[in-house]
């Protein structure tokens, strides 16, 4: 019995529970800028054109990087520099977010993007803070719960703010009262903000403007094999990108399986297989070095993509599909789980908020990039050996893991710096 307690029993404190609400509200806005905002411009017959340029207001979450150290290097004048910080972006996304709802489409369209560019730049400020937080205030046996729950709230806030708001809009509320409750519920993330603890500060704080830009730099540069670390944050779910890249149209034109069951399927199933590997991921990291997580998860993430060339070789089998999407799904969410935690143990507290966005920003260079590599190689190869190479590609990322294990288990066993 103590076996199972030891592990579970993270996910029990205060602090735990309240990354939980945080991440939901980290999660809350994104929709509102990209998808759900899109089929409100849709049902109210804007030009399309407009529409996709409408996609550019989503670039903040690209860019985040570049006012991280302002949150840094200045601390409001309440709550301290992490928790002070998240009440005012947070604050501040609500009134956004109400004055988006209070627009008209067809009559304020351009005002309509410049208040939804304002949310996305907020919503990406609330991240920063919230990376940080939690990777100032996380212990080492707390990361892959800290990880985890985080994920299990971003998810809910999504299905809340994307599908949920669609039906709310729909059905009952209208477009203006659904953006409006959705501010309102901004309001679970000003609570959590007020309960949380400031976490302690490690070393001193940069001084000046200039040493929150240059010195998280300079301080992870000196660290040895600093550039080995950042390919490793790179590699390290290369596999999964490409696979996860292209699944859509492959269970589409590959098998053969209708809209409704990819979306029932692969959307709704593997939402849920995902956050349960999160939460399987986070509760065996409470007991397992930082090293064997990010190994063991990340062999069952290569092995996962062999079940789709499994699949493409096999044909249409519901069986097949529910196996493949659930396992693919289940161990992505391991391997993120121990990702993040590998992001908050490369950070020095004293940068967090920098350092993890660059990281960040960083690991989303596979996820942006590999489309096109995915098409050529599907146009080449074919499904089967398309699904074989995910499974290749994601072998250099292990490999070089191995190679770092003594960096691995050094960041792992340090104090918090």
């Amino acid at each position: 019995m103590a076996t199972v307690e030891g592990p579970v029993s993270v996910f029990r404190s205060q602090k735990i529970f309240l990354l939980l609400l945080l991440g939901f509200a980290s999660g809350l806005p994104l929709a509102l800028t990209a998808g759900t905002l899109q089929a409100w411009l849709a049902a109210e017959n804007v030009d399309i054109v407009a529409i996709g340029w409408f996609a550019l207001v989503g670039q903040p979450y690209t860019y985040k990087f570049l006012w991280a150290p302002l949150m840094d290097r200045y601390a409001p004048p309440f709550l301290g520099r992490r928790r002070g910080w998240l009440l005012i972006t947070q604050v501040a996304l609500a009134s956004a977010i109400v004055f988006m709802g209070g627009l008209s489409p067809a009559d304020s369209t351009w005002l309509l993007g410049a208040a939804a560019l304002a949310v996305a730049f907020l919503s990406a400020s609330q991240d920063i803070v919230f990376d940080a937080l939690r990777t100032d205030s996380l212990a080492r046996e707390e990361r892959g719960a800290g990880a985890a729950v985080s994920v299990l709230g971003y998810r809910i806030a999504m299905l809340v703010s994307g599908a949920g708001a669609l039906i709310l809009a729909d059905q009952w509320l209208g477009w203006s009262a659904t953006y409006w409750l959705i501010a309102a519920l901004m309001g679970i993330g000003m609570i959590a903000t007020w309960f949380a603890v400031e976490p302690d500060p490690t070393g001193a704080p940069p001084k000046t403007l200039d040493e929150a830009v240059v010195k998280p730099f300079a301080e992870f540069f000196t660290r040895e094999r600093a550039l080995l670390l950042l390919l490793l944050v790179v590699l390290y779910k290369l596999g999964d990108a490409f696979a996860g890249n292209l699944t859509t149209t492959f269970l589409l034109r590959g098998p053969g399986f209708s809209l409704t069951e990819i979306g029932a399927i692969n959307k709704g199933f593997g939402l849920v297989a995902t956050i349960a590997g999160a939460l399987v991921g986070g509760a065996l990291m409470a007991k397992m070095r930082l090293y064997r997580a990010l190994l063991l998860f990340g062999i069952l993430q290569a092995i996962t993509n062999l079940g789709f060339m499994l699949l493409a070789a096999s044909g249409k089998s519901y069986a097949l599909m529910v196996t493949v999407i659930g396992l693919e799904n289940l161990c992505g969410g391991m391997g993120t789980a121990a990702y993040v935690a590998l992001l908050m143990a490369l950070c020095d507290r004293r940068f967090s908020a920098t350092q993890y966005a660059l990281l960040s920003a960083l690991s989303a260079v596979g996820r942006v990039y590999v489309g096109p590599a995915a098409g050529y190689l599907v146009a080449g190869l074919g499904w089967t050996q398309f699904f074989f190479f995910t499974f290749l590609i994601a072998l250099p990322g292990l490999a070089l893991l191995v190679w770092l294990r003594a960096r691995i288990d050094a960041l792992d066993a340090a104090p918090a710096h």
